[in-house]
């Protein structure tokens, strides 16, 4: 098979469940993680033959819209090469801007090198990771309450030698021996149970609804939740950051407030769409 004729298999699979554009970008992912060649090799050398193991299996993959990153066992965040599978919600570019805000601050000179970081609901320990990479003086402790993603997280976590201290905890019924914390950092369930029926099926098929929905009728729940946690377990002038919905950042700031927080501030992502929230007490 040539590198053309693995390209155009591999977008004729992915095309019907996620479109044109995307399809193009997953066979260019495939390709150079799988198959050894770029785009750029592509272009030089379309004719090249390529050694594709497993082509078969990925191509029924790709067409059940199973998500790339979990055909290829990893994910790109952060400049980390994070594992990823079922089990684990796959990280996004939202929340690379996350901890690009915190790094910020730290340089900023708004976290002491050596703070102390809790991430709630870690996953795949994608924020974890990355702020202990990037912070080597901080302390990062992260949990989660799926034994499914906190494999993935201690995983990452050697993988990476990020040193983060991982331990199964629920986000909802918070309680770290009145550990006190520089920072506390959520990117928590927070989409509607009816909008389900609206998203992309590779997600909805496939990514863990534990780690995605909420219930309708509260939808705030894992924040309130830890707001109230953070409230006793803040370090004087600590932050709590969050990802939040774009639909509910008014109702995410109201909730915070209500809670005793100030100082909250609302950033959008890079599609203009409010997406972070930064409070403290």
């Amino acid at each position: 098979m040539t590198r053309r004729e693995l390209m155009n298999a591999l977008i004729a699979a992915a095309e019907p469940a996620c479109g044109a554009r995307e399809a193009a970008a997953i066979a260019r992912l495939v390709a150079e993680k799988r198959c050894g060649f770029t785009r750029a090799d592509l272009a030089l050398d379309p004719g090249e033959e390529v050694v594709a193991n497993g082509v078969e299996a990925m191509l029924f993959d790709l067409a059940a819209a199973r998500p790339v990153q979990y055909i290829l066992g990893t994910a790109d965040f952060y400049d980390l090469e994070l594992a990823v599978g079922e089990g684990v919600l796959i990280p996004r570019p939202e929340t690379e801007e996350l901890v690009r805000w915190i790094l910020s601050d730290a340089v900023a000179g708004a976290i002491t090198p050596d703070a102390k970081m809790l991430d709630v609901g870690t996953g795949s320990g994608a924020i974890a990771v990355a702020l202990a990479k990037n912070l080597p003086g901080a302390h990062v402790v992260a949990i989660d309450n799926s034994p499914e993603a906190l494999r993935f997280a201690r995983q990452n976590n050697e993988r990476h030698g990020a040193g983060v201290e991982i331990v199964e905890a629920d986000m909802l019924a918070l309680a770290l021996d009145s550990e006190i914390f520089d920072v506390i950092v959520s990117n928590p369930p927070y989409i509607p149970t009816a909008e389900r029926t609206a998203m992309a099926d590779n997600v909805v098929r496939h990514e863990p609804a534990s780690a995605l929905f909420v219930p309708d009728d509260d939808p705030l729940v894992f924040y309130r939740a830890i707001a109230r946690f953070a409230r006793r377990s803040l370090s004087p002038n600590g932050a709590l950051y969050f990802e939040i919905h774009e639909t509910l950042a008014t109702e995410t700031a109201e909730l915070l407030a209500a809670e005793g927080f100030s100082e909250i501030e609302l950033r959008r992502d890079i599609h203009d769409k409010p997406r972070m929230i930064r409070c403290r007490l």
